[in-house]
């Protein structure tokens, strides 16, 4: 059975972004989220690393369509390591939701938003004033901060617990609070995977995508695609459910495919390799 026997989008649209892809794959763009999508999801998030088998999807991707982007909110060079990206030649890295850009061994980032650092010295008074449960951390990503629950007793109530003072500690310092997977991330606003997926897009002139993620952060993306394939750009969303665990919803209602997370990722992106190189 060929790739589009076997992973049939859901949805005419999603079908009809394969189909642009498998026809003119040196017009598409193929992007993908890193934690959940590409490295599965870990408690510790210095941990993370990329699935086995994803460097050689991508490489075998990379030689054979327009562009292989990564696009995530951590910072690119992480990303970079973690996944042993620069390995894969031709692989954009767009770091801190677009802000920052890793290509060809060269990261290029504008100045820190003001507001950052200030929130940066307030958090930890905020947090205790707050009553956050022991377990909560905050990871600093220089360009934002990102406050988990994952490690607390109670994940999802201390997340609730925290989502007002923490929201009101981002606009006090003319930040916005982008809410994920049992972690709210204060970061600048105006800055979201959807912007930079769509400057990408243009940018390299891309007729198809395939975007996968499987977060909230992704769901800019998501609209994004949908607003580009309202405009003529042929596109498959693809959710990226954790192993074990159901995919968050809204993404997965939005979805042209379902995966079980990294692995069914890999076995995604290693089928759709073998069908453009096979044309």
């Amino acid at each position: 059975m060929g790739f589009e026997e076997t992973w049939t989008p859901a949805t005419e649209a999603g079908r009809d972004g394969v189909r642009a892809i498998l026809a003119a794959p040196g017009d598409a763009v193929i992007a993908l989220d890193f934690d959940g999508t590409l490295a599965p999801i870990v408690a510790d998030p210095s941990a993370a690393r990329a699935h086995p088998g994803v460097l050689d999807a991508l490489r075998g991707l990379a030689s054979a369509v327009g562009a292989v982007a990564v696009v995530t909110g951590r910072p690119a060079g992480l990303a970079v390591e973690y996944g042993g990206l620069a390995g894969v030649p031709g692989v954009v890295v767009l770091g801190h939701y677009g802000a920052e850009r890793w290509e060809g061994g060269e990261l290029s980032a504008p100045q820190v938003h003001p507001g950052v650092a200030r929130a940066r010295a307030a958090l930890p008074d905020v947090l205790a004033a707050a009553g956050a449960p022991e377990g909560t951390w905050v990871e600093d990503k220089g360009r934002s901060l990102a406050v988990h629950t994952r490690r607390t007793a109670a994940p999802e109530r201390a997340l609730e617990l925290l989502r007002a003072p923490v929201g009101e500690l981002a606009a006090a310092h003319g930040l916005v609070v982008e809410p994920g997977r049992l972690v709210l991330e204060l970061r600048p606003p105006g800055v979201d995977k959807g912007a930079a997926l769509t400057d990408f897009l243009r940018e390299r002139g891309a007729r198809s995508v395939l975007y996968a993620g499987d977060d909230l952060g992704d769901l800019a993306a998501f609209a994004a695609v949908e607003e580009l394939r309202a405009q003529g750009l042929a596109g498959v969303l693809v959710c990226a459910g954790a192993v074990g665990d159901a995919p968050v919803r809204e993404l997965a209602d939005r979805a042209d495919v379902v995966v079980d997370g990294p692995e069914g990722v890999v076995e995604l992106l290693s089928a759709l390799g073998e069908a453009v190189r096979a044309r």
